[in-house]
Protein backbone atom coordinates (compact mmCIF):
# COMPACT_ATOMS: atom_id res chain seq x y z
CA UNK A 1 0.00 0.00 0.00
CA UNK A 2 1.36 3.40 -0.91
CA UNK A 3 0.95 7.01 0.12
CA UNK A 4 0.10 9.56 -2.54
CA UNK A 5 1.97 12.83 -2.00
CA UNK A 6 2.46 16.07 -3.95
CA UNK A 7 3.13 16.61 -6.78
CA UNK A 8 1.71 13.19 -7.80
CA UNK A 9 -1.57 13.95 -6.01
CA UNK A 10 -2.06 16.93 -8.34
CA UNK A 11 -1.58 14.64 -11.34
CA UNK A 12 -4.22 12.28 -9.95
CA UNK A 13 -6.67 15.13 -9.38
CA UNK A 14 -6.23 16.36 -12.95
CA UNK A 15 -6.80 12.85 -14.38
CA UNK A 16 -9.83 12.22 -12.15
CA UNK A 17 -11.40 15.55 -13.16
CA UNK A 18 -11.04 14.76 -16.86
CA UNK A 19 -12.51 11.27 -16.37
CA UNK A 20 -15.50 12.66 -14.46
CA UNK A 21 -16.19 15.20 -17.20
CA UNK A 22 -16.10 12.53 -19.92
CA UNK A 23 -18.44 10.27 -17.93
CA UNK A 24 -20.88 13.14 -17.41
CA UNK A 25 -20.87 13.83 -21.16
CA UNK A 26 -22.10 10.25 -21.71
CA UNK A 27 -24.90 10.61 -19.15
CA UNK A 28 -23.34 8.57 -16.33
CA UNK A 29 -24.03 9.40 -12.68
CA UNK A 30 -21.80 8.79 -9.66
CA UNK A 31 -22.62 6.21 -7.01
CA UNK A 32 -20.71 5.81 -3.73
CA UNK A 33 -20.76 2.72 -1.52
CA UNK A 34 -18.76 1.54 1.52
CA UNK A 35 -15.30 0.02 1.27
CA UNK A 36 -16.54 -2.95 3.36
CA UNK A 37 -19.31 -5.45 2.63
CA UNK A 38 -20.55 -8.72 4.09
CA UNK A 39 -18.21 -11.36 2.70
CA UNK A 40 -21.00 -13.27 0.94
CA UNK A 41 -21.56 -10.30 -1.43
CA UNK A 42 -18.21 -11.16 -3.01
CA UNK A 43 -18.06 -14.93 -2.49
CA UNK A 44 -21.46 -15.36 -4.18
CA UNK A 45 -20.80 -13.01 -7.08
CA UNK A 46 -17.10 -13.33 -7.91
CA UNK A 47 -17.00 -17.12 -7.53
CA UNK A 48 -15.45 -19.26 -4.83
CA UNK A 49 -12.97 -20.84 -7.28
CA UNK A 50 -11.33 -17.53 -8.17
CA UNK A 51 -7.96 -16.45 -6.82
CA UNK A 52 -9.62 -13.31 -5.44
CA UNK A 53 -11.92 -15.24 -3.10
CA UNK A 54 -9.54 -18.08 -2.32
CA UNK A 55 -6.30 -16.14 -1.79
CA UNK A 56 -6.59 -12.36 -2.04
CA UNK A 57 -9.52 -10.92 -0.08
CA UNK A 58 -9.01 -9.06 3.19
CA UNK A 59 -11.64 -10.82 5.29
CA UNK A 60 -12.22 -10.66 9.05
CA UNK A 61 -14.94 -11.11 11.66
CA UNK A 62 -16.27 -7.90 13.21
CA UNK A 63 -17.30 -7.55 16.85
CA UNK A 64 -20.70 -9.07 16.13
CA UNK A 65 -19.09 -12.13 14.58
CA UNK A 66 -20.14 -11.17 11.03
CA UNK A 67 -17.67 -11.92 8.25
CA UNK A 68 -16.64 -8.62 6.62
CA UNK A 69 -14.45 -8.07 3.55
CA UNK A 70 -12.69 -4.98 2.21
CA UNK A 71 -14.00 -4.63 -1.32
CA UNK A 72 -11.67 -6.35 -3.84
CA UNK A 73 -13.65 -4.91 -6.80
CA UNK A 74 -16.63 -2.64 -7.28
CA UNK A 75 -19.24 -4.37 -9.44
CA UNK A 76 -20.73 -6.60 -6.74
CA UNK A 77 -20.96 -3.66 -4.30
CA UNK A 78 -22.56 -1.48 -6.97
CA UNK A 79 -25.19 -4.12 -7.77
CA UNK A 80 -25.89 -4.65 -4.06
CA UNK A 81 -26.42 -0.90 -3.59
CA UNK A 82 -28.65 -0.66 -6.69
CA UNK A 83 -30.86 -3.45 -5.36
CA UNK A 84 -30.94 -2.14 -1.79
CA UNK A 85 -32.09 1.30 -2.96
CA UNK A 86 -34.48 -0.03 -5.66
CA UNK A 87 -32.74 2.01 -8.37
CA UNK A 88 -33.88 -0.28 -11.18
CA UNK A 89 -37.58 0.51 -10.70
CA UNK A 90 -38.83 1.50 -14.18
CA UNK A 91 -35.48 2.83 -15.39
CA UNK A 92 -32.06 1.62 -16.45
CA UNK A 93 -29.01 2.88 -14.58
CA UNK A 94 -25.74 4.25 -15.95
CA UNK A 95 -23.38 4.61 -12.99
CA UNK A 96 -19.72 5.21 -12.19
CA UNK A 97 -17.59 5.07 -9.05
CA UNK A 98 -13.98 5.74 -8.19
CA UNK A 99 -11.96 4.72 -5.16
CA UNK A 100 -9.72 2.22 -3.36
CA UNK A 101 -9.99 -1.57 -3.66
CA UNK A 102 -8.04 -4.17 -1.67
CA UNK A 103 -6.40 -7.47 -2.64
CA UNK A 104 -3.62 -9.32 -0.85
CA UNK A 105 -1.49 -9.87 -3.95
CA UNK A 106 2.25 -9.97 -4.48
CA UNK A 107 3.13 -6.28 -4.89
CA UNK A 108 4.70 -5.37 -8.22
CA UNK A 109 4.95 -2.40 -10.53
CA UNK A 110 1.49 -1.01 -11.17
CA UNK A 111 -0.20 -3.44 -8.76
CA UNK A 112 -0.56 -2.84 -5.03
CA UNK A 113 -2.61 -4.30 -2.19
CA UNK A 114 -4.57 -1.09 -1.95
CA UNK A 115 -5.23 0.09 -5.49
CA UNK A 116 -7.71 2.47 -7.08
CA UNK A 117 -10.26 1.81 -9.78
CA UNK A 118 -12.64 3.70 -11.97
CA UNK A 119 -15.70 1.51 -12.43
CA UNK A 120 -18.53 2.07 -14.92
CA UNK A 121 -21.74 -0.01 -14.81
CA UNK A 122 -24.89 -0.05 -16.99
CA UNK A 123 -27.84 -2.03 -15.64
CA UNK A 124 -31.11 -2.75 -17.44
CA UNK A 125 -29.90 -2.57 -21.06
CA UNK A 126 -29.59 -5.77 -23.09
CA UNK A 127 -28.52 -4.84 -26.61
CA UNK A 128 -25.08 -4.67 -28.23
CA UNK A 129 -25.52 -0.89 -28.59
CA UNK A 130 -24.71 -0.29 -24.91
CA UNK A 131 -21.74 -2.69 -25.19
CA UNK A 132 -20.50 -0.55 -28.07
CA UNK A 133 -21.13 2.71 -26.21
CA UNK A 134 -18.95 1.59 -23.30
CA UNK A 135 -16.15 0.78 -25.71
CA UNK A 136 -16.69 4.13 -27.47
CA UNK A 137 -16.40 5.78 -24.03
CA UNK A 138 -13.09 4.07 -23.28
CA UNK A 139 -11.75 5.05 -26.70
CA UNK A 140 -12.79 8.64 -25.93
CA UNK A 141 -10.74 8.49 -22.72
CA UNK A 142 -7.63 7.34 -24.60
CA UNK A 143 -8.02 10.22 -27.09
CA UNK A 144 -8.47 12.74 -24.28
CA UNK A 145 -5.09 11.72 -22.85
CA UNK A 146 -3.35 11.28 -26.24
CA UNK A 147 -2.83 7.55 -25.68
CA UNK A 148 -2.24 5.69 -28.92
CA UNK A 149 -0.59 2.50 -27.69
CA UNK A 150 -3.66 0.56 -26.52
CA UNK A 151 -5.21 -2.31 -28.43
CA UNK A 152 -8.69 -3.72 -27.93
CA UNK A 153 -9.29 -7.46 -27.51
CA UNK A 154 -12.83 -8.91 -27.68
CA UNK A 155 -14.54 -12.21 -26.98
CA UNK A 156 -17.99 -13.58 -26.24
CA UNK A 157 -18.61 -16.02 -23.39
CA UNK A 158 -22.19 -16.73 -24.48
CA UNK A 159 -25.02 -17.58 -22.10
CA UNK A 160 -24.78 -19.73 -18.99
CA UNK A 161 -26.33 -22.69 -20.86
CA UNK A 162 -23.83 -22.32 -23.71
CA UNK A 163 -20.94 -22.16 -21.26
CA UNK A 164 -22.25 -25.30 -19.53
CA UNK A 165 -22.17 -27.19 -22.84
CA UNK A 166 -18.74 -25.80 -23.65
CA UNK A 167 -17.54 -26.75 -20.18
CA UNK A 168 -18.12 -30.42 -21.02
CA UNK A 169 -16.19 -30.07 -24.28
CA UNK A 170 -13.32 -28.24 -22.58
CA UNK A 171 -13.18 -30.67 -19.64
CA UNK A 172 -12.91 -33.62 -22.02
CA UNK A 173 -10.01 -31.91 -23.81
CA UNK A 174 -8.18 -30.93 -20.59
CA UNK A 175 -8.48 -34.42 -19.10
CA UNK A 176 -5.99 -35.58 -21.73
CA UNK A 177 -3.47 -33.12 -20.25
CA UNK A 178 -4.19 -33.74 -16.56
CA UNK A 179 -0.57 -34.66 -15.91
CA UNK A 180 0.59 -31.24 -17.18
CA UNK A 181 -1.85 -29.14 -15.12
CA UNK A 182 -0.66 -27.28 -12.03
CA UNK A 183 -2.43 -27.58 -8.67
CA UNK A 184 -4.67 -24.52 -9.23
CA UNK A 185 -5.72 -25.81 -12.65
CA UNK A 186 -6.57 -29.24 -11.25
CA UNK A 187 -8.95 -27.59 -8.78
CA UNK A 188 -10.45 -25.49 -11.56
CA UNK A 189 -10.83 -28.55 -13.77
CA UNK A 190 -13.32 -29.93 -11.28
CA UNK A 191 -15.18 -26.71 -10.46
CA UNK A 192 -14.79 -24.27 -13.38
CA UNK A 193 -12.49 -25.39 -16.22
CA UNK A 194 -13.00 -22.11 -18.14
CA UNK A 195 -10.81 -20.44 -15.52
CA UNK A 196 -7.88 -22.54 -16.75
CA UNK A 197 -7.96 -20.47 -19.96
CA UNK A 198 -7.16 -17.45 -17.74
CA UNK A 199 -4.08 -19.13 -16.21
CA UNK A 200 -0.86 -17.08 -16.24
CA UNK A 201 1.31 -20.21 -15.91
CA UNK A 202 3.65 -20.16 -18.96
CA UNK A 203 3.98 -23.95 -18.80
CA UNK A 204 0.31 -24.23 -19.80
CA UNK A 205 0.58 -21.93 -22.82
CA UNK A 206 0.54 -24.71 -25.42
CA UNK A 207 -2.25 -26.61 -23.65
CA UNK A 208 -4.44 -23.50 -23.58
CA UNK A 209 -3.60 -22.60 -27.19
CA UNK A 210 -4.85 -25.98 -28.37
CA UNK A 211 -8.13 -25.89 -26.43
CA UNK A 212 -11.44 -25.84 -28.35
CA UNK A 213 -12.90 -22.36 -28.81
CA UNK A 214 -16.00 -21.19 -26.99
CA UNK A 215 -16.90 -19.07 -30.02
CA UNK A 216 -17.53 -22.28 -31.95
CA UNK A 217 -20.06 -23.36 -29.30
CA UNK A 218 -22.20 -20.20 -29.17
CA UNK A 219 -25.91 -20.23 -29.96
CA UNK A 220 -27.45 -18.07 -32.66
CA UNK A 221 -28.59 -15.29 -30.28
CA UNK A 222 -25.13 -14.93 -28.76
CA UNK A 223 -23.48 -14.99 -32.19
CA UNK A 224 -25.91 -12.31 -33.42
CA UNK A 225 -25.18 -10.10 -30.39
CA UNK A 226 -21.44 -10.43 -30.94
CA UNK A 227 -21.64 -9.79 -34.69
CA UNK A 228 -23.75 -6.65 -34.17
CA UNK A 229 -21.24 -5.34 -31.64
CA UNK A 230 -18.43 -5.86 -34.14
CA UNK A 231 -20.43 -4.03 -36.82
CA UNK A 232 -20.92 -1.02 -34.52
CA UNK A 233 -17.19 -0.91 -33.75
CA UNK A 234 -16.35 -1.26 -37.45
CA UNK A 235 -18.65 1.64 -38.31
CA UNK A 236 -16.82 3.85 -35.79
CA UNK A 237 -13.38 2.81 -37.01
CA UNK A 238 -12.42 1.24 -33.66
CA UNK A 239 -9.88 -1.49 -34.31
CA UNK A 240 -10.04 -4.73 -32.33
CA UNK A 241 -8.71 -8.27 -32.19
CA UNK A 242 -10.95 -11.24 -31.38
CA UNK A 243 -9.26 -13.30 -28.67
CA UNK A 244 -11.13 -16.59 -28.05
CA UNK A 245 -9.00 -17.22 -24.92
CA UNK A 246 -10.16 -14.02 -23.21
CA UNK A 247 -12.38 -15.15 -20.32
CA UNK A 248 -11.74 -12.50 -17.61
CA UNK A 249 -10.99 -13.46 -14.02
CA UNK A 250 -14.47 -13.27 -12.45
CA UNK A 251 -17.21 -15.88 -12.72
CA UNK A 252 -20.13 -13.52 -13.30
CA UNK A 253 -19.26 -12.51 -16.89
CA UNK A 254 -21.38 -13.55 -19.91
CA UNK A 255 -21.51 -12.70 -23.62
CA UNK A 256 -19.28 -9.68 -24.38
CA UNK A 257 -15.92 -9.40 -22.62
CA UNK A 258 -13.14 -6.98 -23.58
CA UNK A 259 -9.74 -5.69 -22.54
CA UNK A 260 -7.63 -2.69 -23.55
CA UNK A 261 -3.96 -3.69 -23.43
CA UNK A 262 -0.65 -1.84 -23.74
CA UNK A 263 2.93 -3.10 -24.15
CA UNK A 264 4.36 -0.06 -22.36
CA UNK A 265 3.82 -1.25 -18.77
CA UNK A 266 5.61 -4.59 -18.82
CA UNK A 267 3.80 -7.73 -17.67
CA UNK A 268 0.86 -5.77 -16.23
CA UNK A 269 -0.42 -4.71 -19.64
CA UNK A 270 -4.21 -4.64 -19.11
CA UNK A 271 -5.28 -1.04 -18.49
CA UNK A 272 -9.06 -1.44 -18.74
CA UNK A 273 -11.28 -4.53 -18.80
CA UNK A 274 -14.92 -5.44 -18.57
CA UNK A 275 -17.90 -7.16 -20.07
CA UNK A 276 -21.47 -8.34 -19.60
CA UNK A 277 -22.73 -9.86 -16.35
CA UNK A 278 -26.37 -10.54 -17.15
CA UNK A 279 -26.82 -13.05 -14.31
CA UNK A 280 -25.28 -11.10 -11.43
CA UNK A 281 -28.32 -9.03 -10.39
CA UNK A 282 -30.42 -12.18 -10.05
CA UNK A 283 -27.55 -13.94 -8.24
CA UNK A 284 -27.59 -11.19 -5.60
CA UNK A 285 -31.35 -11.39 -5.05
CA UNK A 286 -32.85 -9.15 -7.74
CA UNK A 287 -34.88 -9.86 -10.86
CA UNK A 288 -33.06 -11.08 -13.95
CA UNK A 289 -31.45 -7.91 -15.36
CA UNK A 290 -29.00 -7.42 -18.23
CA UNK A 291 -25.87 -5.50 -17.26
CA UNK A 292 -22.43 -4.56 -18.51
CA UNK A 293 -19.49 -2.62 -17.10
CA UNK A 294 -15.76 -2.09 -17.02
CA UNK A 295 -13.04 -1.20 -14.54
CA UNK A 296 -9.81 0.70 -15.04
CA UNK A 297 -6.87 0.57 -12.63
CA UNK A 298 -5.90 4.17 -11.96
CA UNK A 299 -2.32 3.47 -10.86
CA UNK A 300 -1.55 1.79 -14.17
CA UNK A 301 -3.51 4.33 -16.19
CA UNK A 302 -1.83 7.35 -14.58
CA UNK A 303 1.57 5.71 -15.05
CA UNK A 304 0.74 5.31 -18.73
CA UNK A 305 -0.43 8.93 -19.00
CA UNK A 306 2.70 10.19 -17.22
CA UNK A 307 5.00 8.20 -19.50
CA UNK A 308 3.87 10.25 -22.48
CA UNK A 309 3.56 13.65 -20.81
CA UNK A 310 5.99 16.40 -19.89
CA UNK A 311 6.60 16.57 -16.17
CA UNK A 312 5.13 19.61 -14.43
CA UNK A 313 6.46 19.89 -10.91
CA UNK A 314 4.98 23.34 -10.23
CA UNK A 315 2.51 23.95 -7.42
CA UNK A 316 1.77 27.60 -8.23
CA UNK A 317 1.14 29.82 -11.24
CA UNK A 318 1.44 33.13 -9.38
CA UNK A 319 3.52 33.76 -6.24
CA UNK A 320 2.97 36.86 -4.07
CA UNK A 321 5.92 38.11 -2.01
CA UNK A 322 7.02 41.21 -0.08
CA UNK A 323 8.97 42.24 3.01
CA UNK A 324 6.80 45.11 4.31
CA UNK A 325 5.07 44.48 7.67
CA UNK A 326 1.76 45.27 5.99
CA UNK A 327 2.38 42.66 3.28
CA UNK A 328 0.29 39.77 4.63
CA UNK A 329 -2.94 41.73 5.01
CA UNK A 330 -2.69 43.27 1.53
CA UNK A 331 -1.42 40.11 -0.17
CA UNK A 332 -4.04 37.74 1.24
CA UNK A 333 -6.86 40.03 0.12
CA UNK A 334 -5.31 40.58 -3.32
CA UNK A 335 -4.79 36.82 -3.76
CA UNK A 336 -8.48 36.11 -3.13
CA UNK A 337 -9.40 38.80 -5.66
CA UNK A 338 -7.12 37.13 -8.19
CA UNK A 339 -8.61 33.69 -7.48
CA UNK A 340 -12.06 35.09 -8.27
CA UNK A 341 -10.83 36.83 -11.41
CA UNK A 342 -8.49 34.09 -12.66
CA UNK A 343 -10.35 30.80 -12.01
CA UNK A 344 -8.17 27.74 -12.29
CA UNK A 345 -4.93 29.59 -11.53
CA UNK A 346 -2.89 28.42 -8.56
CA UNK A 347 -2.03 31.44 -6.46
CA UNK A 348 0.33 31.18 -3.51
CA UNK A 349 1.03 33.87 -0.91
CA UNK A 350 4.43 33.76 0.77
CA UNK A 351 4.12 33.05 4.49
CA UNK A 352 6.78 32.96 7.18
CA UNK A 353 8.71 36.15 6.42
CA UNK A 354 12.34 36.18 5.32
CA UNK A 355 14.44 38.33 3.03
CA UNK A 356 13.36 39.20 -0.48
CA UNK A 357 16.19 37.02 -1.80
CA UNK A 358 14.95 33.96 0.08
CA UNK A 359 11.37 34.69 -0.98
CA UNK A 360 12.39 34.85 -4.65
CA UNK A 361 14.13 31.47 -4.25
CA UNK A 362 10.89 29.98 -2.91
CA UNK A 363 8.90 31.61 -5.72
CA UNK A 364 11.27 30.01 -8.23
CA UNK A 365 11.04 26.59 -6.57
CA UNK A 366 7.24 26.78 -6.63
CA UNK A 367 7.33 26.70 -10.42
CA UNK A 368 5.30 29.92 -10.67
CA UNK A 369 5.42 31.79 -13.97
CA UNK A 370 4.98 35.17 -12.33
CA UNK A 371 5.94 36.81 -9.04
CA UNK A 372 3.84 39.66 -7.64
CA UNK A 373 5.89 42.05 -5.49
CA UNK A 374 4.16 43.99 -2.75
CA UNK A 375 6.89 46.05 -1.10
CA UNK A 376 6.38 49.15 0.99
CA UNK A 377 6.35 51.43 -2.07
CA UNK A 378 3.74 49.33 -3.86
CA UNK A 379 1.54 49.18 -0.78
CA UNK A 380 1.70 52.97 -0.35
CA UNK A 381 0.75 53.60 -3.99
CA UNK A 382 -1.85 50.83 -4.27
CA UNK A 383 0.17 49.14 -6.99
CA UNK A 384 1.82 45.77 -7.52
CA UNK A 385 4.94 44.87 -9.47
CA UNK A 386 4.52 41.93 -11.88
CA UNK A 387 7.79 40.09 -12.55
CA UNK A 388 7.85 37.21 -15.08
CA UNK A 389 9.97 34.34 -13.78
CA UNK A 390 10.10 32.05 -16.83
CA UNK A 391 10.72 34.55 -19.64
CA UNK A 392 12.83 37.58 -20.49
CA UNK A 393 9.87 39.95 -20.42
CA UNK A 394 10.40 43.07 -18.31
CA UNK A 395 8.63 43.56 -15.02
CA UNK A 396 5.82 46.12 -14.91
CA UNK A 397 3.87 47.93 -12.23
CA UNK A 398 0.07 48.23 -12.37
CA UNK A 399 -2.70 49.29 -10.06
CA UNK A 400 -3.88 46.45 -7.87
CA UNK A 401 -7.36 46.94 -9.33
CA UNK A 402 -5.93 46.27 -12.82
CA UNK A 403 -3.92 43.22 -11.79
CA UNK A 404 -6.39 40.60 -13.08
CA UNK A 405 -6.35 42.02 -16.59
CA UNK A 406 -2.58 42.34 -16.68
CA UNK A 407 -2.05 38.80 -15.46
CA UNK A 408 -4.55 37.33 -17.93
CA UNK A 409 -2.16 38.24 -20.72
CA UNK A 410 0.89 36.77 -18.95
CA UNK A 411 -0.38 33.50 -17.48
Amino acid sequence: MKDLVPPQSADWLAVETTLKNILASYGFEEIRFPIMEFTQVFSRSIGDVTDIVQKEMYTFDDRNGDSITLRPEGTASCVRAVLEHNLLHQRAQKLWYMGPMFRHERPQKGRYRQFHQLGVECLGLAGPDIDAELIFLTAKIWRAFNLNSLRLELNSLGTSDERAQYRNVLSSYLEDFRGELDDDSLIRLEKNPLRILDSKNPDLKNVIAGAPSLLENLGEESKDHFHKLQALLDSAGIAYVINPRLVRGLDYYSKTVFEWITDELGAQGTVCAGGRYDGLVEMLGGKATPAIGFAMGLERFIELVASGADSDQSNADIYLLGADERFSGVALNLADTLRDGLPGKRIQVHCGGGSMKSQFKKADRSGAKVALILGGQEIESGEVTIKPLRSDEKQISVKQSECVGALSALT
